[in-house]
């Protein structure tokens, strides 16, 4: 039997925010768990389902994979899995009680109290010639990293952490309210099911200190404005002991002095006199990669007309394919001109004709045969 669609099973739109899933699964989940339909086997089933569907939308990487590949992203043990109500239950639940009854930061501990660190984000710009070629860059991040000392447990060095004599080590305290059993964030050891009574001097009974790090940071070819490179396990050092967070890059494309970028496809603007756009002329037009390019002008070339330059655009990521180069020719109106300059255009003037400037003439014959329409119009 076909899945079903994971936003149709969340009661929400393929455009929806993420506020507006997590509204959606916590009044759904309210409604369908099973506490609050005892004896319904296809109830249970149906909490499973929205469980699953909210797991994969609420995470921006899973939820990409699955508006791409469907279920085929998540195939053979690749993606999410529909929720128990055993200790995977806790995890995929507190979302509806986040903020409400202390629960928020619960879902960042382990079952052994190890908190997982924080995602970092590190804003890089650079530019088009960057993009084209793709680059190796170092960056340097202030992070926490694992406390030397301690080896990240924040106990002194000889000491060891305690169990907490308040949840027993669980990290979370029970509690009832009406027809649910409530877990909340124990608040003696904060839900590391842990205590200090001698804190590592180093980092303070954290597990972890403040350090510059430098990492090397491989941008491939073809990434565009606003591409996100995720590091996994470069981000904060988890509190004492736990996971380390991610690092994600966040590229910006600095702005060019010849070339504008529109997706693969490069533009630029080349002025030209008035005279090589009459008569037809030529001129060379630098590429990305350092090459020189004519372009023809044929004569009468008229201002706003494009020349392609087929494969001399940017790369497409992870991909063969090129771009195109789009050269636009803008004719530009003499200035400052000399007294004998005047006399020239002047006489050029003189021996202008319909056939000269056809475009101009047939515009002003339809604006005098329109004047004319609107002259013989009934009172």
């Amino acid at each position: 039997m076909s899945k079903r669609c994971y936003y149709e099973t969340l009661s929400v739109s393929r455009t929806a925010t993420d506020s507006e899933i997590k509204s959606s699964f916590r009044k759904l989940a309210m409604q369908w768990h099973p506490d609050r339909n005892k004896g319904d086997a296809s109830s249970e089933a149906r909490f499973k389902e929205i469980n699953e569907a909210y797991d994969v939308l609420k995470d921006g990487d899973r939820r990409a994979a699955y508006d791409r590949f469907g279920h085929a992203a998540f195939e053979q043990g690749n993606g999410a899995s529909a929720h128990g109500f055993g200790n995977d239950f806790g995890s995929a639940f507190s979302d509806i009680f986040e903020g409400i009854f202390g629960m928020a930061g619960a879902r960042s501990r382990s079952s052994g109290g190890r908190e997982r660190g924080a995602d970092l984000r590190y804003n890089m710009e650079i530019t088009l010639e960057d993009a084209y070629y793709g680059k190796t860059a170092e960056i340097h991040i202030p992070t926490s990293v694992t406390c030397e000392t301690c080896s990240g447990s924040g106990a002194k060095a000889g000491t060891r952490p305690k169990t907490c004599g308040t949840c027993g080590g669980m990290g979370r305290v029970r509690q009832a309210q009406g027809f649910f059993t409530l877990e909340r964030t124990c608040p003696s050891c904060q839900g590391r099911g842990q205590v200090i009574e001698d804190p590592c001097p180093s980092c303070s009974g954290s597990g972890r200190v403040t350090r510059e790090r430098m990492l090397s940071v491989n941008i491939p070819q073809g990434v565009e404005d606003g591409t996100r490179i995720r590091l996994a396990g470069e981000g904060e050092a988890g509190v004492r002991g736990g996971g380390a967070g991610d690092l994600y890059i966040f590229l910006s494309l600095a702005s060019h002095p010849i070339f504008q970028r529109d997706g693969a496809d490069l533009h630029c603007r080349v002025p030209v006199s008035m005279v090589t756009a009459a008569l037809g002329g030529e001129f060379e037009v630098p590429a990305i990669d350092g090459a020189r390019n004519k372009v023809k002008v044929p004569a009468g070339t008229q201002s706003g007309r494009r020349f392609r330059l087929q494969g001399k655009g940017m790369p497409i990521l992870r991909s063969k394919q090129t771009g195109d180069m789009y050269v636009q020719v803008v004719v530009e109106t003499p200035q400052n001109l000399t007294k004998r300059q005047r006399e020239l255009l002047q006489e050029f003037q003189k021996l202008s004709s319909t056939e000269t400037q056809p475009e101009s003439t047939g515009f002003f014959t339809r604006v005098k045969e329109l004047f004319d329409g609107l002259g013989n119009r009934p009172d």
